[in-house]
């Protein structure tokens, strides 16, 4: 028995579980969106190996930087209390040392398939790898300084999807960069919404994230500005480029079909403002894993509004 649960689970599970798989489409969107970006829209053909290979790397580095937080997070203190989206350590699963061999495999074979693609696709995937792996081995110390928000950013959002789009094309563009900022903030939502749950125990152990800083109305805003920001955004990115002299190209007109995850994003939000009502706590404390959820969604609207440009064009509807 554990903290007075049922029997601990599988060997195998337990390791899956310490890697929390829940967070993992906060890293892999990008990714798949980037690669999508470099076919359809940087004329690339698309390597299914690389891409494989891409999505691989960046969802055993995100593991890696998880649990390696983790540990952060248990020798500290913070993680004390066993929550539907809690790892192995804090269940008592694993030991910190288990967990901290997991983190270097992770990081090994992550590392290696990052250099096996920036070796058949040039240099440019190793300038942006060697800065994600970067960020992600000192996340911990970013988030103690309010820092953790632009990490993941970078991360899980601009680098991923740069990323992938070089692993196609085997060049740097800005175009993956701007048009993945909404998708970029999702993620920054994800990380808030845990980072809010926590701050009280945060900084009781002078651990001070963005949420902590805000305080709990000021965390409540932020909230907002990141998870409907990012549909304004893709509302702008389309409309404004076509209207105004806006430099940067417009997104095509099918984003438009975002506008679907809209009742999805109003019951987030509706989860955060009742966040203290005390009939449905629950709401609050996975109020993170929520957002990956949602953050899967619009990753995936995203994704699709650029195939069916695609469609469209094809039957010549659309120029």
């Amino acid at each position: 028995m554990t903290n007075g649960t049922a029997a601990a689970p599988s060997a195998a599970k337990k390791r899956l579980i310490a890697a929390r798989p829940w967070a993992l489409p906060a890293s892999s969107m990008p990714v798949v969106f980037g690669t999508s970006l470099a076919v359809i829209m940087g004329g690339a053909r698309l390597d299914l190996l690389r891409f494989v290979l891409a999505l691989l790397a960046m969802m055993l580095l995100h593991s890696a930087a998880n649990m390696l937080s983790d540990i952060f997070d248990f020798r500290r203190g913070l993680d004390t209390e066993v929550t539907p989206v809690s790892g192995a350590l804090v269940r008592g699963w694993l030991s910190v040392r288990q967990v901290a061999v997991e983190v270097v495999v992770f990081f090994v074979a992550g590392g290696a398939l990052g250099l096996y693609l920036a070796r058949v696709t040039g240099p440019v995937l190793l300038y942006i790898g060697a800065a994600g792996v970067a960020i992600g081995a000192s996340y911990s110390f970013l988030k103690s300084r309010a820092l953790g928000d632009l990490a993941v950013f970078l991360n899980f959002g601009i680098l991923g999807s740069l990323g992938a789009w070089a692993v196609q094309t085997h060049s740097f563009s800005g175009l993956p960069m701007i048009w993945t900022v909404p998708m970029a903030m999702l993620v920054v939502g994800i990380l808030h919404a845990n980072n809010w749950r926590d701050s009280v125990s945060d900084s009781g152990r002078k651990v001070f994230t963005t949420a902590y800083r805000l305080g709990d109305r000021g965390s409540l805003a932020y909230y907002g500005l990141l998870l409907f920001g990012s549909m304004g955004l893709v509302l702008a990115f389309t409309i404004l480029p076509r209207i105004t002299a806006l430099p940067i190209p417009a997104l095509p007109m099918t984003f438009l079909i975002v506008l679907a995850a809209l009742p999805r994003a109003l019951a987030l939000w509706r989860r955060a403002r009742l966040r203290h009502a005390p009939e449905r706590p629950m709401d609050f404390i996975i109020l993170d894993g929520a957002t990956a959820s949602y953050n899967l969604l619009f990753g995936l609207l995203c994704t699709a509004a650029l195939c069916l440009h695609v469609g469209i064009n094809a039957l010549g509807i659309l120029g």
